[in-house]
């Protein structure tokens, strides 16, 4: 078997991600193994190594060349993800110093000489011992950047991005203030389109809802009035044009209570970029400006019209 394929079913062993199981990936760990065709893994060696160094040895011992200017995606490919993952460590030197160097750590030597032999399975085991898996290293840092939330009493969480930062403001912020006592029907996420959906209430009111994408970011209902707000925040795309207000009204024909419009931005400079585009007798409000809303001409100021 081409020693590529061992390094591939190596690294796969490991639970790296699926990109760190490219072929880039793989000649990186055969390079700094000091693996061929033919030598074995029992003979691999953790000398100390630069990227230029790597790449090299891969055009000379299997004839696969990559451009001088490749070093950055070797080292955001697969050195940045080996290092999270404990089968390699630096030199403590200045990351801009010519003397930066790796080198496969004592621990994973001693493992990967063992690659193929009985003793390989209870090393690996030992390893996941003292070392997460990349995948669940990655995964939990994902989980801790979410954003908690409150929707409707209930503890969830954002996806983080800016998109989803503006509408924890607006739950967190905007409702409290100009929609109290409100009920969130609906909220999407970035990551999970329907993050959170009261289908049973939004029937009862009338929806008729058949394609979620046209949804508006968030459907807040306050019960003492009989007021629906239908909010779009806006961080690059889709304001309260009268396209989405069309839209939304197509879905709502049967609905009878009051529909207020709002557009919800971070700030005044992503207001003023779409400030011509959006549609009359809606409601505008700015997170860095929460105490105030802009209301775009009308008879009345926020309400249903």
């Amino acid at each position: 078997m081409p020693k590529k394929d061992d390094a591939k079913a190596i690294l796969s062993a490991l639970n790296m991600p699926p990109a760190q199981q490219s072929d880039i990936c793989c000649y990186a760990l055969l390079a700094m193994g000091s693996i061929t065709n033919q030598i074995e893994w029992a003979s691999s060696k953790n000398d100390w190594i630069r990227i230029h160094d790597i790449m090299q040895f891969i055009d000379l011992s299997f004839g696969v060349r990559y451009a001088e200017n490749s070093r950055e995606t070797f080292r955001k490919q697969a050195i940045h993800h080996f290092r999270n993952a404990a089968i390699i460590e630096d030199n403590g030197k200045a990351t801009n110093s010519p003397n930066y160097r790796y080198r496969l750590t004592d621990e994973f030597l001693k493992m990967v000489k063992k690659y193929g032999s009985d003793e390989w399975n209870n090393l690996l085991e030992n390893f996941f011992k003292n070392h997460p898996s990349l995948m669940e290293i990655y995964a939990s840092k994902k989980r801790m950047t979410k954003m908690p939330v409150q929707i409707n009493g209930e503890e969830m969480s954002f996806s983080t991005g800016k998109h989803n930062q503006l509408q924890k403001l607006i739950l967190e912020e905007f409702a409290p203030r100009f929609a109290p006592y409100s009920e969130c029907l609906y909220v999407g996420d970035t990551a999970e389109k329907d993050l959170y959906k009261n289908t049973a209430k939004l029937q009862q009111l009338g929806f008729a809802i058949t394609l979620h994408d046209k949804m508006p970011d968030m459907v807040l209902y306050r019960s003492d009035k009989n007021w629906l707000y239908f909010i779009e925040a806006v961080t690059s795309v889709g304001p309260m044009n009268a396209k989405r207000i069309t839209e939304i009204e197509a879905m709502t024909k049967k609905v009878v209570s009051g529909k207020i419009y709002v557009t919800a931005f971070l700030d005044f400079k992503t207001f003023k970029s779409f400030s011509e585009s959006l549609a009359w007798e809606t409601e505008v409000w700015i997170a860095d400006l929460p105490e105030h809303m802009i209301h775009m001409n009308g008879d009345n100021f926020i309400g249903p019209r």
